[in-house]
C-alpha cells in the first residue's frame, strides 16, 4: 500500500487533475470535514500550482470539481506568498525590538504556517481579531511607542494576510456567515465543498451531500433508492437527488463488487447477445451471484441471500448495464433525461412529471457515455461514428423502457451526448388521460366512436406534448379481435404490452430516416409492404420524410376498412397540412384521406416553471376543399382547449351534430343511419363509462382500473353488453347498456 498522502498529476486533454491517495490516512478523505486532509492538499497545491480536479482515492473516489478546486488553490497562493515573502522579512528584527517581535513570532507562526492550510476561514477571523486587539492595545498606550515603531513590520504582515485573503472568493463566500463565527467550526466549509462520490466499481460520479441551503418539497423510494426534491434559493430549478443502494454499501462490499467486476469485465458482450437483454441479464445474474459467492468465501464474508441478491444486481447494472442512468428510469415520475457533453462535468437534467425541470446530483463521466455508445450500437445495430453521428433507438430494461437519441463528433463537437425519453411501463389508456387532465370523458368517447368507426386520424403537436403516448392509447381502445400492425424506426409504442394482453400485433421496425449505411428497410417499403400483409389496422409511430406518401396510399387503400393513424409534428391542423403538402409532398387530393386530427400541446402555468399535457384540438378534415382547407372551409373543430377551464370543450358544430366523418360512421350502422340523437347518445354512453371508471378508481383508491388490462376487459363487456342489448330490443339502447355495464363494474371491483 502506498503511504497517506502520496499524489499522482493526470492530464486529459484540458483536465489536470490532481489524484490523491488516502487510503492509509487515518482520516476521512473529505476536505470540508478534515483540517489535516486540508492541510495536505494546499501543501500539494502550493508545490503543483494550478489544477482543474482534485480527487481524493479512500476506497472510493471524492472528486471536487474546478470550480472548488480553485477557491482552495487561491488559498495555497496566498499561504506560499506569505511563507516565502512577506512572513520570513516581516519578522526580521534588531535586538533592541526583540522583547517585542519575538513573542509575537510564535503567535503568528501558528496561525499562518498551521491554521491556515487546515482552516484558512479560522486563520482569517483569527488574524482579524489579533489585529483589533494590537490595535488597542497601541491605543491605550499598552503597547509604548517604542514597542508600535518596532512592531511595523508585524503589523504590515497581518494586514497583508487579511488583504490576500479577503482576495480570495473563499473568504468572501464565507463572509456572511462569519457572526458569532467561533474558530474550528467547518460548517462553513460544508457550505462550500460537497464532493462527487464514486467507487471504484462504477464511473458515474454522484454528489451525495444534500445541500444545506435547499427546501425539500418531496421524498420517496424508487426499490432502495431514496429520491429527494429540493427547491434551491435563487434558482428556478429544482434538484432531483438521489442515493442509490451502490452508495450506502460498506467498504468490504466495496471491494467485493471491484473484484467481481474486474473479472466480469474480461468477458466482452457479443452482438448476438444484446438481442435478447432479458435473456443476457438473466446469465449475467446467475453469473453474478456465483462469482460474489466464491469471492466472498475467499474472504471469509457471509453473504445472506438477500444481500447477495442485492449486490448481483448492482453488478450486472455497471458491466452490461447501464449504471444509475437504470434507477432513474426506473423511477415513473421521470419523463426525460437529458446528458450534454462534455461529460464529466455536467450533471444529468431531467423533466419529473411532478417538478418540471430538475438538475441532478448525478455526473456520468466520459468513459461511462462511450461504454454507453458501444452497448446501444450493439443493441440497435445502428452505427454511431463520425461518418453517422447521430443514432435513434429504444432501450429496454427491467421496470423500464425509453427512447433514445444520441450524438456525437462532428456535429457535436464536445463529444457525446444523449437524450432518454422514458415510456410508461404499462400503455397509456384513455380513462388515465381523463384523470389527468389531458382530455375530457366527453373527448375520450368521441375518439372512442372514431375508432370503432375505422377512421384515418393523425396525432399532432410538439416534441414532448404526449403523441406517442396518446397514440398507444388509442390502440388499446381497438378491439382485440382487430389485427394491427405498427411501424417504427424506434419502438415506443407498447406492442410486447398489448401482445401479453392477446392482441393480435406485428411490429416492424424501419430504417431511421436520420441513418445511413444500415441493411434496413426503409420506412415508405414498410408501410407499402403492411398492404401485401392483409387486412390490418396501421399505426406508424411517426411520420417524418418520405413515408407520409406511403402513408397516404395506406390510408386511401384502407379507408373504410380499417384505422390509420400515426403521429406528425405539427400544432395546429393547418400546421399539418402544411408539413404534409410542402414538406413532405403529398398531394392535395391525398391529404383528403385524413379524418381527424388530433392537436395535443404542452400547456404552461402563468409563473412558466410549470407544464401541463392537453389536447388542444381535436379537428375533422372535410373533403370538400380544392386548394387551402383553412380558407375554404375543410377543418371544422369538434373539441377547442378553453384556458379559462382548463379542458377541451365542444363546439357548436358538434353539438348541432354537424359533422361529416361522424355522420359517415353512423351511415354504416342501421340504428344510426340518419339519425344523429343515437349518435350523439353512444357517443355520450362512452364519454359516461369513462367518467364512471375514473370515479369508481379514485373511490376504491384502486389506480389499476385505469390501466389496460382492466381497461380492456371493461371495452370488451361494453361491446358483448350492447351487442345482447340489440339483439334483444333491436336498438343499442343506452340506458340499458350503461346499467348492466355499470353493474359488471361493480361486481368486478368487489372482487
Amino acid at each position: 500500500m502506498l503511504p497517506c498522502g502520496t499524489y499522482d498529476v493526470i492530464r486529459e486533454g484540458e483536465e489536470i487533475i490532481l489524484r490523491v491517495n488516502c487510503t492509509e490516512c487515518p482520516f476521512f478523505a473529505s476536505i470540508e470535514d478534515e483540517p489535516r486532509l486540508m492541510a495536505m492538499v494546499i501543501d500539494m497545491l502550493s508545490e503543483v500550482g494550478e489544477v482543474t480536479q482534485l480527487v481524493l482515492v479512500q476506497k472510493r473516489d471524492f472528486e471536487y470539481d474546478e470550480g472548488q478546486v480553485a477557491l482552495i488553490t487561491e488559498v495555497a497562493q496566498v499561504y506560499k506568498q506569505l511563507v516565502r515573502g512577506k512572513f520570513s522579512y516581516a519578522m526580521l528584527t534588531t535586538p533592541v525590538c526583540a522583547r517585542w517581535v519575538n513573542p509575537r513570532y510564535v503567535m503568528i507562526q501558528k496561525i499562518i504556517y498551521r491554521l491556515l492550510k487546515s482552516d484558512p476561514v479560522s486563520a482569517y477571523v483569527e488574524l482579524r481579531r489579533l489585529w483589533r486587539e494590537e490595535q488597542r492595545q497601541v491605543q491605550e498606550g499598552i503597547t509604548p511607542k517604542e514597542g508600535a515603531q518596532c512592531l511595523q513590520g508585524y503589523f504590515r504582515l497581518i494586514q497583508d494576510a487579511i488583504g490576500m485573503l479577503e482576495g480570495t472568493r473563499l473568504i468572501r463566500l464565507v463572509e456572511p456567515f462569519l457572526a458569532g463565527y467561533q474558530s474550528g467550526d467547518r460548517s462553513v466549509y460544508r457550505r462550500l465543498f460537497s464532493p462527487s462520490i464514486r467507487p471504484d466499481f462504477m464511473n458515474t460520479k454522484l454528489m451525495a451531500t444534500v445541500p444545506t441551503d435547499g427546501e425539500e418539497l418531496a421524498s420517496y423510494q424508487i426499490g432502495d433508492t431514496e429520491i429527494t426534491i429540493f427547491k434551491l434559493p435563487e434558482s428556478v430549478q429544482y434538484l432531483y437527488h438521489m442515493v442509490p443502494a451502490e452508495f450506502k454499501l460498506s467498504y468490504e462490499k466495496y471491494e467485493l463488487l471491484d473484484a467481481a467486476k474486474n473479472i466480469l469485465a474480461e468477458h466482452k458482450p457479443t452482438r448476438t447477445e444484446f438481442i435478447d437483454p432479458e435473456r443476457m441479464r438473466m446469465v449475467f445474474t446467475s453469473i453474478s451471484h456465483d462469482l460474489l459467492e466464491d469471492l466472498a468465501s475467499q474472504r471469509n464474508m457471509h453473504l445472506r441471500g438477500k444481500e447477495r441478491d442485492e449486490l448481483a444486481e448492482i453488478l450486472v447494472r455497471y458491466t452490461v448495464g447501464f449504471g444509475l442512468l437504470e434507477v432513474l428510469l426506473k423511477d415513473e415520475k421521470v419523463q426525460d433525461i437529458t446528458v450534454n457533453s462534455p461529460m464529466g462535468r455536467i450533471p444529468i437534467f431531467l423533466v419529473h412529471n411532478e417538478f418540471g425541470d430538475c438538475t441532478t446530483n448525478i455526473v456520468p463521466t466520459a468513459p461511462e457515455g462511450e461504454s454507453w455508445a458501444s452497448k446501444l450500437r450493439m443493441i440497435s445495430g445502428r452505427p454511431l461514428d463520425e461518418a453517422n453521428p447521430i443514432l435513434d433507438t429504444e432501450l429496454i430494461l427491467p421496470g423500464a423502457r425509453a427512447r433514445v437519441s444520441a450524438i456525437t463528433n462532428p456535429l457535436n463537437p464536445t463529444g457525446l451526448a444523449y437524450s432518454f425519453r422514458r415510456h410508461r411501463d404499462k400503455p397509456w389508456t384513455l380513462p388515465l388521460f381523463v384523470k389527468g387532465g389531458m382530455i375530457t370523458p366527453l373527448a375520450a368517447g368521441v375518439l372512442s366512436f372514431l375508432i370503432d368507426g375505422s377512421r384515418t386520424m393523425l396525432v399532432a403537436g410538439t416534441r414532448g406534448s404526449g403523441k406517442t403516448s396518446l397514440l398507444g392509447g388509442v390502440m388499446v381502445e381497438l378491439m382485440r379481435r382487430a389485427r394491427i400492425i405498427t411501424i417504427e424506426d424506434t419502438l415506443e409504442l407498447p406492442v410486447e404490452s398489448l401482445r401479453k394482453l392477446n392482441y393480435n400485433v406485428q411490429s416492424m421496425k424501419v430504417a431511421s430516416a436520420l441513418t445511413r449505411g444500415t441493411t434496413e428497410v426503409s420506412a415508405d417499403e414498410g408501410i407499402r409492404t403492411t398492404l401485401r400483409l392483409g387486412d390490418s389496422a396501421l399505426f406508424v409511430g411517426e411520420v417524418r420524410s418520405v413515408e407520409a406518401k406511403a402513408l397516404y396510399e395506406a390510408m386511401r387503400v384502407g379507408a373504410l376498412a380499417n384505422v390509420v393513424a400515426g403521429t406528425i409534428h405539427g400544432d395546429s391542423p393547418y400546421g399539418v397540412f402544411d408539413r404534409v403538402v410542402n414538406d413532405l409532398g403529398v398531394p392535395r387530393t391525398s391529404f383528403k384521406a385524413t379524418d381527424v386530427i388530433v392537436v395535443a400541446n404542452p400547456v404552461r402555468s402563468p409563473d412558466g416553471i410549470h407544464r401541463y399535457r392537453r389536447v388542444t384540438q381535436i379537428t375533422e378534415v372535410r373533403k370538400l376543399w380544392e386548394e387551402d382547407p383553412l380558407a375554404e372551409g375543410g377543418f371544422v373543430d369538434l373539441f377547442k382547449y378553453d384556458a379559462q377551464t382548463d379542458s377541451l370543450q365542444p363546439t357548436n358544430d358538434l353539438l348541432r351534430g354537424d359533422s361529416d366523418v361522424l355522420k359517415a360512421i353512423a351511415g354504416s350502422v342501421k340504428e344510426w343511419a340518419g339519425n344523429w340523437d343515437a349518435v350523439w347518445d353512444n357517443i355520450n354512453l362512452r364519454a359516461k363509462m369513462k367518467e364512471t371508471l375514473v370515479k369508481t378508481a379514485q373511490q376504491a383508491k384502486n389506480p389499476d382500473l385505469l390501466e389496460a388490462p382492466f381497461y380492456i376487459r371493461s371495452n370488451d363487456e361494453f361491446h358483448l353488453i350492447a351487442e345482447q342489448v340489440r339483439e334483444e330490443t333491436g336498438s343499442l339502447d343506452p340506458e340499458r347498456i350503461f346499467f348492466q355495464w355499470n353493474e359488471w363494474l361493480k361486481r368486478a371491483v368487489r372482487k
